[in-house]
């Protein structure tokens, strides 16, 4: 397994847009790999490639047991909304009522480098959503009514893990710019 610590809010890495990836090689393989696993270990739903501290647009899902990822995604949202409860691997313990779009059809590619096309609706969707908002660096806090966004901040600033410091993370010794 190769399960990589998650960032939590704070880490600036959250926050910022990641690049799309440009090379398709065994790096990217390794990544996705490594975000599979993660997901799974922690578990969860969905995670982005920014999310282990790598800033390229790579995500992978796990819903109702179909596992995939999307690289350089791009959606197409239907203009009926749900809202239903959403957690963040990144945000530990919380969850709030997120409003989403019902529908979505994501474009991108797989690991390969070939067109992938994502249709979903209600989990599916919200996830996909969720994950490519990372990867443009939005929290889904950030997509809440402003009451409910200052609750989740009150609970972020009291919960355990705030300000803890973030995961020692080791530099490969080969040069992968494109990665951080």
């Amino acid at each position: 397994m190769t399960a990589q610590p998650i960032r939590l809010f704070g880490d600036p890495v959250l926050r910022s847009p990641a690049a799309p990836v440009e090379t398709f090689d065994k790096e990217l393989r390794v990544l996705v790999k490594d975000l599979t696993d993660t997901m799974h270990a922690a578990p969860g739903a969905g995670l982005s490639a920014n999310q282990i501290g790598v800033s390229l647009q790579v995500f992978t899902y796990d819903i109702d047991g179909v596992v995939g990822h999307l690289v350089n995604p791009d959606l197409d949202l239907s203009d009926e909304e749900q809202n239903g409860p959403e957690g963040c691997l990144s945000l530990p313990g919380m969850v709030f009522d997120t409003p989403r779009a019902l529908r979505t059809v994501a474009k991108g590619f797989n690991m390969h480098g070939e067109p992938v096309e994502i249709v979903g609706n209600g989990l599916l969707a919200r996830c996909v959503q969720h994950e490519t908002d990372h990867l443009q660096g939005v929290l889904f806090i950030d997509r809440l009514p402003p009451a409910e966004r200052k609750k989740a901040m009150r609970e972020i600033r009291n919960s355990e893990w705030f300000g803890a410091q973030p995961p020692v993370v080791k530099i490969s010794p080969h040069q992968f710019d494109r990665w951080f």
